[in-house]
């Protein structure tokens, strides 16, 4: 049975208290958010004409830094250049983010954008092969951030049923972490939802919930490389 964390509890991932044993070879890393309805203006003729419930359009973008023994993010990955013209950083380096869905490892890949956040289940996923992950790598830090937050006035605050869940290679979830806006997050436009880390030779999750102002993980990323 899946537990349901708590901001700061930490949890074994291999095996939880009841002694359930869990497959580590994959494990999916779910993300999932709605966005809080407006009420459309325009009084009775408002509704009248197609009014009511509205739902904005929010893009919300999963991320994953692998960090070394130091929790620093060891490789920044290079430039590239689109067939467009423009240049991409960071790419193929320890950072999986929406410009560079993949490590270069193979062993860790998010899955995709969902702009929205509609429909039940995940909106957006990161696998992981855990035990195959290199030991150079003790920590994975889980974040989201929201797409123009700032400049479009979206933050999570707005943001209701928020969670992050881990899944296993047979489709057991792990544990759960649930969070919904409330007023101490407005104003805040990304999160950074929870860890994975090693410690006496097996795997933790730990559920965070760090709210940031940023809008951009690039802020947090300047925290964790090497000067």
């Amino acid at each position: 049975m899946a537990i349901n964390l708590v901001k700061g509890q930490t949890i074994d991932l291999r095996k939880n208290d009841q002694g359930e044993e869990f497959d580590l070879s994959t494990v999916t890393i779910g993300l999932g958010w709605d966005v809080r309805q407006k009420k459309a203006e325009g009084g009775f003729f408002g509704k009248l004409f197609g009014g009511g419930q509205k739902e904005e359009e929010y893009d919300l973008d999963a991320v994953a830094f692998l960090l070394d023994n130091n929790g620093k993010v060891a490789n920044l990955g290079r430039t590239v250049q689109t067939k467009d013209g423009r240049s991409l950083g960071l790419y193929e380096g320890d950072v999986v983010f929406f410009n560079s869905m993949k490590h270069p490892s193979g062993h860790i890949w998010l899955t995709g954008d969902n702009r929205t956040g509609a429909g039940d289940g995940d909106d957006e996923q990161i696998i992981i092969k855990l035990d195959q992950m290199d030991q150079r790598y003790q920590k994975i830090l889980f974040m989201v951030t929201i797409y123009q937050g700032r400049a479009n006035n979206q933050h999570f605050g707005l943001i209701e049923n928020a969670f992050i869940r881990a899944v296993d290679a047979r489709g057991k979830e792990i544990a759960k972490f649930s969070l919904s806006g409330d007023s101490t997050y407005n104003g805040m436009c990304s999160m950074t939802f929870a860890e994975i880390y090693r410690k006496d030779g097996a795997w933790k999750f730990r559920a965070l919930g760090n709210p940031h102002q940023s809008d951009s993980f690039i802020d947090e990323l300047k925290t964790m490389v090497y000067s």
